[in-house]
């Protein structure tokens, strides 16, 4: 395959590593000089290209799978629509505007499209009640990326990305010094992630050129996937845990309640801290992945070796 990775920063680095590994042709697409260099660093092409300009898409040449994998760098609603959504689109119009049109376009969304479930249990087939600004946007996005870019006929799918940890995000001392406010955990690695996307591309593929047995039943029955690893945990239990792994004292726990009493959250850090959900990955697993890191406890070992150190 011929893929390009438009955004291609923590998990896009990681994903064009194994695509290249496995005999795909790859171009990362940065905004930044100096994002574009990461990518070279980590072995294959790049080019510099804001992707809300569509007359600047013209630099990354035609390819046979688009991932639009870019962030809004953490910033609030308005700056996630201009890259989620008018970027999305604008990539989508592009591209299926092309004579060599891509046969797909895979989006990564996050699971915090799903809102407040209480702590049950959701997975593909939930309903998504996006409780932020930036949230509904992504659920905005996702519409996009499935509906639109049929219309230009690529086959547009979605992996929800649930909390993101790897090389440079373990955040451990966070856990370990606390306090620990409760609620749910639901994580993936960062190789997993990638690994997840990765596996999308080449099945669907696989399924389209009719290397697959159940072609042309989709791979994914909604065009959606969660990326999430087998057990979703209590952060109580989670710090519990990697306090006692690195060898410190179990640290402060509070409650929601108590957290809220400081008053020094803003609204919609209120709403997410309120939202409570586990995502189940029985999906991924009857799609036939596995794991890199099936839990936290594997994941978490080399930051755990790497403490104190």
């Amino acid at each position: 395959m011929q893929v390009a990775i438009l955004g291609c920063g923590y998990v896009g680095l990681e994903l064009g590593r194994q695509l290249v590994e496995r005999g795909h042709d790859v171009v990362g697409v940065r905004r930044s000089a100096q994002g574009v260099a990461t990518i070279e660093d980590a072995g294959f092409d790049a080019v510099q290209v804001d992707v809300t300009d569509s007359d600047a898409l013209a630099a990354v040449p035609d390819v046979d799978a688009v991932v639009f994998i870019a962030s809004s760098g953490g910033r609030g609603a308005e700056a996630a629509r201009e890259i989620y959504v008018d970027g999305l689109r604008t990539t989508i119009d592009h591209f299926g505007g092309r004579e060599s049109t891509p046969e797909q376009l895979l989006y990564t969304s996050s699971t915090g499209v799903y809102g407040d479930h209480d702590g049950d249990w959701v997975d593909e087939t939930t309903p998504i009640e996006p409780t932020t600004e930036k949230t509904a946007v992504l659920a905005e996005a996702e519409r996009i990326a499935t509906e639109v870019a049929a219309e230009h006929g690529m086959d547009g799918s979605v992996v929800r990305f649930a909390g993101l940890y790897g090389p440079d995000r373990y955040r451990l001392e966070r856990y370990v010094e606390g306090p620990v406010t409760e609620g749910y955990l639901n994580m993936i690695h960062r190789d997993d992630a990638a690994g997840i996307v990765r596996f999308v591309l080449e099945e669907t593929a696989d399924r389209r050129d009719g290397d697959s047995d159940s072609w042309p039943d989709p791979l994914l029955p909604n065009d959606v996937l969660l990326a999430v690893d087998d057990e979703p945990v209590s952060k109580w239990a989670f710090a519990d845990w990697l306090a006692e792994e690195c060898g410190e004292p179990a640290p402060e726990k509070r409650t929601i309640e108590e957290r809220l009493a400081t008053g020094d959250l803003s609204e919609p850090a209120e709403r997410r801290l309120r939202t409570s959900k586990r995502c189940s990955n029985d999906l991924l697993h009857e799609v036939g992945y596995e794991l890199a890191y099936p839990t936290f406890r594997e994941g978490y070992r080399q930051a755990i070796e790497a403490y104190g150190a």
